[in-house]
């Protein structure tokens, strides 16, 4: 259990561990970088292309409806997976799957008819999506497996090492936004997209020769009904994150790229932004465990941490929405230096919420409890990418930080119903 202190300073990577269990967690984090830079280039990469063959917001943000939607499968099938067959063999699954979407994708030929190019792209983009969830859902697995194996202080090193994986990854991502833009630049759409898959090809070849498999002790549910029956924890925290994900991305895909890019922003510029938040923004969630007090039985601190980081949050899309209603001389600096707050306030809120899932999940069935958590998370993303489109076509920027103050409304609320104690008995299911 976690002792009650707080954490003098941000740390640095995993507390130190048993040898066999730093050595995977490492391997897994690694893997998930290489995966993570190349998703994030991939992002932009569509993004630029169709911007500059004149697509319309909303149909760019119908471009990753696919991608996000494929997402909510694939994290509830990926967490039976990992439980049944191993977390290894579905990394390996995941990192495959998303080379497949890069050659698809690479195939495309911008002068088709407008109706095959989008379905092919929203296609490719599918089969990325599952890639995503189902590598993302097999390496969060990894982490409380992997934390097991090592000795010491349970909970205090649960959170550091969830802190560091999420935090350096969204860096990385961030990365992969910048790499993006170069990639398109140095090389085209279609070239880059063969070097991306080379490069995860040898990713994928470092997994297969030095992970072990991972695998759960607990059998995969054998039913729907065993499978959805999670805790009053996990339920409620896989609400809070469909409204804590839906309020980043209901601005963040299709509203702010598009409002810099027509305030003058080139897309260097836009992508460079796009990546100094997302790397802030990761190391902000790898230093949570310095600035949210600890508990000794890991929820009786770290809950109310939720809910008053969640309240916080919210007022911030709220006071750039009637601050830009005032027509500003400067509207993009504002809004940029309005997101590079709420990013820190977000970045804190996805740290503990990354936390907590692991502290409510079971032991044994982790997998499936981080499965269906994340498959909340893609619900989330989808509805946030389809109202980026929709709103920011219908109300500009503005409208897209009021759609995002709703769904952090509901996050709110969801917290404060989280409970302080582990349950005894699963609660009913959402969706049952």
């Amino acid at each position: 259990m976690a002792d009650a202190s707080l954490a003098s300073a941000p740390a640095p990577g995993p507390a130190p561990g048993s040898s066999a269990g730093l050595r995977n967690y490492a391997i897994v984090t690694a893997a998930y970088w290489g995966f993570t830079l190349t998703d994030g280039a991939l992002r932009m990469l569509v993004l630029f292309t169709f911007f500059k063959l004149g697509y319309s917001p909303f149909t760019l943000a119908f471009l990753f409806l696919l991608y996000e939607a494929a997402g909510i499968l694939a994290n509830m099938v990926g967490g039976w997976l990992a439980t049944k067959h191993g977390v290894k063999r579905m990394l390996i699954v995941g990192l495959s799957t998303q080379i497949l979407g890069f050659l698809v994708l690479s195939a495309m030929n911008p002068g088709w008819e407008a109706a095959l190019l989008v379905a092919w792209v929203v296609i490719a983009q599918g089969v990325c999506g599952v890639a995503k969830d189902l590598t993302k859902t097999a390496a969060k697995s990894a982490i409380k497996l992997t934390e097991a194996e090592a000795k010491g202080d349970g909970q205090g090193r649960l959170f550091k090492w969830v802190a560091w994986f999420t935090g350096s990854k969204n860096a990385m991502k961030g990365f992969g936004f910048f790499l993006g833009g170069v990639l398109l630049e140095a090389f085209g759409f279609r070239l880059a997209l063969w070097l991306m898959a080379g490069a995860l090809a040898l990713v994928l070849t470092g997994v297969v020769l030095s992970l072990p498999a991972l695998k759960a002790k607990a059998k995969a549910s054998k039913s729907a009904k065993e499978l959805f029956g999670k805790s009053r924890g996990v339920n409620l925290l896989a609400l809070a994150r469909i409204g804590l994900f839906g309020a980043r991305d209901v601005w963040f895909v299709v509203g702010v790229p598009v409002f810099l890019y027509a305030n003058g922003w080139t897309f260097p510029m836009v992508g460079a932004f796009l990546a100094f938040w997302t790397i802030g923004y990761g190391l902000v969630q790898a230093s949570a465990p310095a600035v949210v007090r600890r508990s000794a039985d890991g929820l009786s601190s770290e809950v109310p941490a939720a809910r008053a980081w969640s309240l916080a949050l919210l007022l911030i899309p709220l006071a750039l929405a009637g601050g830009l209603s005032l027509v500003p001389p400067r509207p993009d600096l504002i809004l940029v230096a309005g997101l590079c707050l709420f990013g820190v306030i977000f970045a804190v809120n996805s740290s503990v919420h990354s936390y907590l899932i692991l502290a409510y999940a079971g032991s044994e069935k982790a997998a499936e409890d981080v499965g269906f958590y994340y498959a909340a998370n893609a619900a989330g993303r989808f509805i946030g990418t389809l109202l980026s489109g929709l709103l920011y076509q219908w109300g500009g920027i503005e409208a897209c930080l009021l759609g995002s103050t709703a769904m952090l409304l509901a996050c709110w609320i969801a917290t404060q119903a989280l409970p302080r104690t582990q349950d005894a008995e699963p609660a009913t299911a959402l969706g049952r």
